[in-house]
């Protein structure tokens, strides 16, 4: 998949009007077969092949050298479109706290932005995971006509207070840090976005994942340490991945905006406004996201079925469940 990008006036939910707005996005090279399109989560980037190295690529379920892939980097993100790592054109510094309070429906209309620009119209199959999911929901919702297919995976209509919570622990860890709040420059934050991550990735696993996986190997151990070195590791990898904390903390915030009932009468309202046949997966130990809300949901749009599946690996089953991902796709 290559990368491209557009600029456009976006005009925002809270009465603003983003000028010049960047927007990156990648698109496979194919232009037969079917028209795909893929909403990242919350660290993730446009380019899905990326981060669904076993889903998305040549030959593979989601076959770039057959179908027509997309997928928009969305607003807030530390990778190329409009956020605080992105140039304020009136200081020419970055935007960095200053960047506009974004919200998930601000994103949508920057990926059918996106969608005009490239002459697209009817998508085959939607895809969203977690908060791309978020996005996908809301599009669906948005421009219902648009959608042959929509899978929903791991994810909600509507934020949760227990999702919120987490959410708010990680903007407090980002605070806890004095350089955040300096705000002098894009490393301002590093620890606690550090933290932050570290914090995340509990609720995106489970206690079944951790046994797997870090549990001790030596019977013997005085203290146990394996998954704290594990917990450090990946704060540290977000932040060497070139992730900021101003961008982290702008998705956070606009993860709180989520609820496509908003103006519509409600969220059940607005889920039976969907035409197109839905697939809602949840994962039987995902914290965030519980099958029982998923199940409830997916009742209220008109055409939806609700799959179940079961992971070690909580929330984050999305990522490493491939093979029962790849059977609901083909």
């Amino acid at each position: 998949m290559t990368r491209h990008e557009i600029t456009v006036d976006l005009p925002l939910e809270n009465g603003e009007i983003l000028r010049g707005a960047r927007i990156v996005f990648h698109q496979s090279e194919a232009r037969g077969g079917k028209t795909i399109w893929i909403c990242h989560a919350l660290t993730a980037n446009s380019n899905p092949e990326d981060w669904w190295p076993e889903l998305v690529g040549p030959g593979k379920t989601i076959d770039t050298l057959r179908d027509r892939v997309v997928c928009v980097n969305m607003l807030g993100s530390a990778y190329g479109t409009e956020g605080p790592a992105r140039i304020n054109p009136e200081t020419g510094k970055p935007w960095l706290l200053d960047f506009p309070m974004v919200t998930i429906r601000d994103s949508v209309n920057a990926f059918i932005a996106v969608r005009k620009h490239l002459g697209i119209e009817k998508i085959d199959l939607l895809i969203g995971a977690s908060n791309g999911g978020f996005n996908a929901i809301e599009w669906a919702v948005m421009e219902p006509e648009r959608f042959g297919r929509c899978l929903f995976l791991c994810t909600a209509p509507r934020i949760s207070p227990f999702l919120g919570a987490t959410v708010e622990a990680q903007r407090m860890a980002l605070e806890a840090d004095p350089t955040f709040r300096e705000a002098r420059d894009l490393s301002g934050g590093s620890a606690g976005l550090k933290c932050a991550r570290a914090q995340a990735l509990i609720s995106y696993r489970c206690f079944q994942g951790y046994q797997l996986t870090q549990s001790e190997q030596d019977p013997d151990t005085l203290f146990a340490g394996r998954v704290a070195s594990y917990e450090r590791y990946q704060g540290e990898k977000l932040v060497r991945r070139g992730f900021d904390a101003y961008s982290y903390f702008t998705l956070c915030n606009a993860l709180d905006s989520h609820n496509v009932g908003r103006g519509r009468g409600g969220v059940q309202a607005a889920l039976r406004t969907i035409q197109a046949p839905c697939t809602v997966l949840s994962v039987d130990t995902d914290l965030i996201f519980p099958p029982h809300e998923g199940r409830q949901w997916a009742s209220w749009i008109p055409d939806a079925r609700f799959i179940e599946i079961s992971s070690s690996f909580g929330h984050d089953g999305f990522l490493l469940e491939i093979a029962k991902l790849s059977a609901l796709i083909l």
